[in-house]
C-alpha cells in the first residue's frame, strides 16, 4: 500500500482509489491557568474533524493526527472561563515527538514568569516542523526570543504592547495570521480555527479544508493576509450614534456615492469635521472604511453567485475591476479572481459531489 505524506491539491481527495495510512502528525497543545478555551478548542476540532472526514471517506485507515496536552504538570487546569481542561503530560516530562507545536493565548503576563516553560519551548522549537502561537501566545514565543527579527500578529487589542515590550519583533496588527518560516502567529481567538485550517491546507490540499470550514459553520478559510477586521466586525467601534447609523447605512448602499463630501452631508457636517470625528471614533478613515465595505460585498458575491468579475466589481460599488483587484490584493493579499476560486460555494458543490461518487 502506497503511503503518501500529502494528497496534492492538484487530485481530489475524493476520488483516491484507495485508503492510505499517512505519517502521524502529533499536535501538541501547552495549556496553563487562565488559558483561553476556544484558543485550544478552536484548533484542535479543525483537526479532530479532518481526521473524521478522511477515515469516514475511508482516505486514510487511522487518524492522521493525534493530539496531546501538555501543561506544567498532569491534570485539570482551570481555563480564563473557569472550565477546566485536561492535561495529558508534563511539558518537561514529554519526550514524544512533535510535529506541530501550539502555544494558545490567555493570562498571559502571569504565565510569561514559567521560566520552565520558557526554556521548555526554546528547546522544543528547533526539534518541530511547525510552532505556533494562538492570540496573546505570540507574547510566550517572544519573551523566548523565538520571535526576534521576524513579523508576528496577535489579538489587536495586544499589538501595540508586543511591540512596545518586544521591540526586535516586527508586528502586524492586523493580520489573521503570519508565517515566518516554521513559526506561525494569529490574531484574536478564533485566528486560530484560520491558522488550523491554513496548516490543514498546507498537509493534505484545499478540498479537506474547505470541507472542515463549512462543517465547523466558520468563514471559508480566511487568508492569512485578511484583516482581523471586516467592515461588519467594526460597523458598532463607533460611540456617536449618528455615526453608528452612517456606518450601517453605508454597509448596506456600497454601490452609491460614498466620497467624504456626500457622506458628511448625509449626518449635517463638514467634510472636514466629519472626517477628523470618523477617524477618531473608529480608527480608520472613511474610506478605509467605504473600501471594506465593498470588499465584504465583492466577497459574498464572489462567493456565493456566478456574476462576472465586472459585474461584482459594479455591484459591490467598486464599478472598476482593476478598481477591485487593486483593493483585494491590499488587504486580503489575493485577487477576487483567486479568491473565488478558493472559496466559492460552487466548488463546494462539486467537492461534495466528487465525495459522493
Amino acid at each position: 500500500m502506497k503511503k503518501y505524506d500529502r494528497i496534492s491539491s492538484a487530485d481530489s481527495i475524493a476520488t483516491q482509489a484507495q485508503a492510505f495510512e499517512p505519517k502521524v502528525r502529533n499536535i501538541a497543545m501547552v495549556v496553563y491557568p487562565g488559558v483561553e478555551i476556544l484558543d485550544v478548542a478552536g484548533p484542535l476540532e479543525v483537526f479532530t474533524f479532518a481526521n473524521m472526514w478522511l477515515q469516514n471517506n475511508e482516505i486514510t485507515i487511522k487518524p492522521a493526527y493525534k493530539f496531546k496536552v501538555l501543561a506544567g504538570k498532569p491534570g485539570p487546569i482551570s481555563s480564563l472561563s473557569g472550565l477546566q481542561i485536561i492535561a495529558d503530560a508534563a511539558y518537561s516530562d514529554y519526550d514524544d515527538k512533535i510535529d506541530t507545536l501550539v502555544i494558545p493565548g490567555g493570562l498571559h503576563d502571569t504565565v510569561l514568569s514559567d521560566k520552565l516553560l520558557m526554556s521548555w519551548i526554546q528547546a522544543m522549537a528547533p526539534r518541530v516542523r511547525r510552532l505556533s502561537s494562538v492570540c496573546t501566545g505570540a507574547f510566550l514565543l517572544a519573551k523566548s526570543g523565538l520571535l526576534d527579527g521576524r513579523r508576528a500578529t496577535t489579538h489587536w487589542n495586544y499589538c501595540s504592547q508586543l511591540a512596545r515590550d518586544y521591540p526586535s519583533v516586527t508586528v502586524e496588527p492586523d493580520k489573521i495570521f503570519i508565517q515566518d518560516n516554521f513559526i506561525f502567529t494569529s490574531g484574536g481567538i478564533t485566528s486560530g480555527i484560520d491558522l488550523a485550517l491554513a496548516m490543514l491546507e498546507d498537509d493534505f490540499g484545499p478540498e479537506i479544508a474547505l470541507y472542515v470550514a463549512r462543517f465547523m459553520v466558520v468563514f471559508l478559510k480566511r487568508p492569512g493576509g485578511q484583516s482581523q477586521f471586516s467592515a461588519y466586525m467594526t460597523s458598532e467601534s463607533a460611540k456617536h450614534p449618528d455615526l453608528r447609523n452612517l456606518q450601517a447605512w453605508i454597509m448596506t448602499h456600497v454601490e452609491e456615492d460614498l466620497h467624504v463630501e456626500a457622506l458628511a452631508g448625509r449626518v449635517a457636517m463638514s467634510p472636514r469635521n466629519f472626517a477628523r470625528l470618523f477617524l477618531s471614533e473608529t480608527g480608520m478613515t472613511p474610506a478605509k472604511f467605504v473600501e471594506m465595505a465593498r470588499i465584504d460585498a465583492a466577497r459574498h458575491y464572489l462567493g456565493s453567485t456566478d456574476l462576472s468579475i465586472e459585474v461584482v466589481a459594479d455591484k459591490a460599488g467598486f464599478k472598476d475591476p482593476e478598481r477591485m483587484r487593486r483593493a483585494f490584493i491590499r488587504q486580503i493579499g489575493v485577487n477576487p479572481q483567486n479568491y473565488r476560486d478558493r472559496f466559492s460555494r460552487r466548488i463546494s458543490a462539486e467537492f461534495h459531489a466528487e465525495s459522493k461518487t
